[in-house]
């Protein structure tokens, strides 16, 4: 039976199981698989287990497990870009594509086309969850003056982004910028928060992973980005928030066609986020961060490490009650580790705001536009 049959008769049953959705004792205490994988300090496949003679030996085996972790084999797909509205910005041209992104999705995205010379740096921003499902792409780029989603993205722009769109702040800057919804939010959805964990049940049944197809998708989109002729591949960027941080040096991880990433508020280490209440071990909004069998050998920041030795910024808060300090601390100094075994620690930065908590404010922006510019510049 063709993948398109099978995951269209997926999606459908598992937006009508509301009722499979269990919930989670919060209070209940770990299995002792997990306090184990808890207290772990070196994993098998880590740079600090010190089991292979180089850096580049190292990421090529920790590639391949990623990459095999998403249970998601690779196909060969016409995007057969259709361009279906236009809207006139201030320097630049809002565009929503419809797009054949894989064999059983096509999906709609925004693009912005900066009024310039081509070809152009590009950023594919990556929206954030946020328990929120009615908005996706348009978290990150301004809606069409016409789209009812406009003002619940105008809300959202306010409680995170200081008001801005970070899209259209980039188009404003000269990048050609993309942002796409991922399965169960705005024209891909919107599915209630509990219809999550059927999904994934789903995806599971079949040897497949929600987390997977995120990614896999995500991949996807970058190969759409650099067939554009108006990109320029040797400056494709990623910049994401929340859920979108992890997919965000995710991507950076997977593949060398992301010269350099930005992830703002999602980084942390197992040892720190497998504790009774957090979001990691509720399932939900988890399943789409959870590749199966990969924690047993890669800690989260040597996942992110798998990019360097390129150019990465990592922005987090230290009120973040989502990722505890101690463990974004903890991950800063092991991801130096792998890039100071490259001999480019200078391509590595990360910043901390102890005041701030989940945001990606004003302040934070200017730092990532700036540190932006400065690697797309040196990368032509």
């Amino acid at each position: 039976m063709r993948l398109i049959t099978l995951f269209s008769g997926l999606l459908a049953a598992t937006l009508s199981a509301l009722a499979l959705a269990g919930s989670v004792m919060k209070d209940s205490p770990l299995p002792d698989f997990y306090q184990q994988l808890q207290q772990q300090q070196d994993y098998p496949a880590s740079w600090a287990a010190g089991n292979f003679a180089t850096p580049a030996l190292w990421r090529a085996n920790g590639r391949e497990l990623l990459r095999k972790s998403l249970l998601w084999p690779a196909e060969e797909t016409d995007f057969a870009p259709m361009l279906e509205k236009t809207e006139q910005r201030q320097g630049y041209q809002a565009e929503l594509w419809s797009v054949q992104l894989t064999s059983y999705s096509r999906i709609k995205l925004l693009l912005l086309r900066p009024a310039l010379s081509e070809p152009l740096p590009a950023v594919l921003l990556l929206h954030d969850h946020g328990a929120r499902f009615d908005i996706g792409k348009e978290k990150m780029i301004r809606p069409f003056a016409d789209d009812p989603k406009l003002a619940r993205a105008l809300q959202w722009s306010e409680r995170y982004f200081s008001g801005n769109f970070i899209g259209d702040e980039l188009a404003k800057q000269g990048y050609l910028v993309v942002a796409a919804d991922t399965l169960g939010w705005s024209d891909r959805g919107p599915m209630e928060f509990s219809q999550q964990q059927a999904l994934a049940s789903n995806f599971f049944l079949m040897g497949r992973s929600l987390a997977g197809m995120a990614a896999y998708e995500d991949l996807q989109l970058v190969h759409f980005i650099r067939q554009l002729p108006a990109v320029d591949n040797m400056r494709v960027s990623a910049l994401g928030f929340s859920m979108g941080a992890f997919r965000a040096w995710q991507l950076a991880a997977l593949t060398d066609d992301i010269k350099a990433a930005v992830a703002v508020a999602w980084l942390n280490r197992y040892q720190h986020l497998l504790v009774p209440g957090n979001n990691i071990l509720s399932g939900q909004s988890a399943f789409y961060m959870l590749h199966p069998g990969l924690a047993g050998q890669l800690d989260i920041p040597d996942v992110a490490s798998l990019a360097a030795p390129k150019a990465m910024l990592f922005i987090n808060g230290g009120k973040d009650k989502l990722m505890p300090a101690a463990g974004v601390t903890d991950a800063y100094q092991r991801m130096a580790e792998v890039w100071q075994a490259y001999a480019a620690p200078e391509a590595l930065s990360t910043k901390l705001w102890p005041q701030l908590g989940h945001e990606f404010n004003a302040e934070q922006q200017q730092l990532a536009y700036s540190w932006l510019a400065q690697q797309l510049q040196s990368a032509k």
